[in-house]
């Protein structure tokens, strides 16, 4: 995928949102930040996306979360929309900011231009992005959907376990892993450091290599 993406650094650009005028890296603070994009305002499939980022909102703050939303309609047009948002997704409160970006200079620079869809006038629109920053202000994971295909918050959730997971520990999550399941052990970590990083113990697979490489924890 050109442009920004999995270990780049998050542009420190200033943009208007619907809580004011942010810096990206002072918004991200020490923080995780998922940081997400919809094609438009007062459009399906959003609206029911942003209202279920903001049901699952405790989730992501038990986790060090911030979210931040993006589209390029104007800072009005949000705030409208977020009446319908959670009229739709009763119970929900649309805390987060969202970002406006009538000129499109901020969809291009975060690497969230559509390549297929345009808008009534024939300017380019936001893709279904989403990336997941880390404190040190660099891209952990992307996703790119099309406009027709809503993100799974579920899914969402579980990457961003992952990826703390991995962070804390030198660990990695394997095929179809959720919290609470065995991770596995970095390549990278020896015998003989695994047995001290991690005294609970882990098991090794058997396989027909005879390779040692595939070592299970729980942690």
């Amino acid at each position: 995928m050109p442009g920004l993406t999995i270990g780049d650094s998050l542009p420190n650009l200033e943009t208007e949102t619907t809580i004011g005028r942010i810096k990206l890296h002072d918004f991200v603070g020490d923080s995780w930040v998922i940081l997400f994009s919809h094609p438009g305002d007062f459009t399906p499939v959003c609206t029911t996306e942003l209202g279920k980022m903001a049901a699952y909102a405790p989730e992501f703050e038990k986790r060090g979360v911030k979210l931040l939303g993006l589209s390029c309609d104007d800072v009005n047009s949000h705030k409208e929309w977020i009446k319908d948002i959670e009229a739709y997704t009763p119970g929900s409160k649309v805390s987060y900011p969202i970002i406006a970006d009538p000129n499109r200079e901020v969809i291009k620079q975060l690497n969230m231009v559509d390549p297929d869809e345009k808008d009534v006038a024939g300017a380019p629109v936001p893709s279904r992005a989403l990336h997941i920053v880390g404190p040190d202000k660099t891209i952990k994971l992307s996703f790119l959907y099309p406009a027709t295909t809503g993100r799974n918050m579920d899914e969402v959730l579980r990457v961003l376990d992952s990826l703390q997971k991995s962070a804390k520990h030198k660990v990695a999550t394997p095929v179809n892993w959720k919290p609470g399941d065995p991770v596995v052990i970095s390549p990278s970590v020896s015998d003989e450091e695994a047995k001290k990083m991690f005294p609970q113990g882990f098991e090794t697979a058997n396989l027909p290599s005879q390779k040692g490489y595939l070592r299970f924890v729980q942690v």
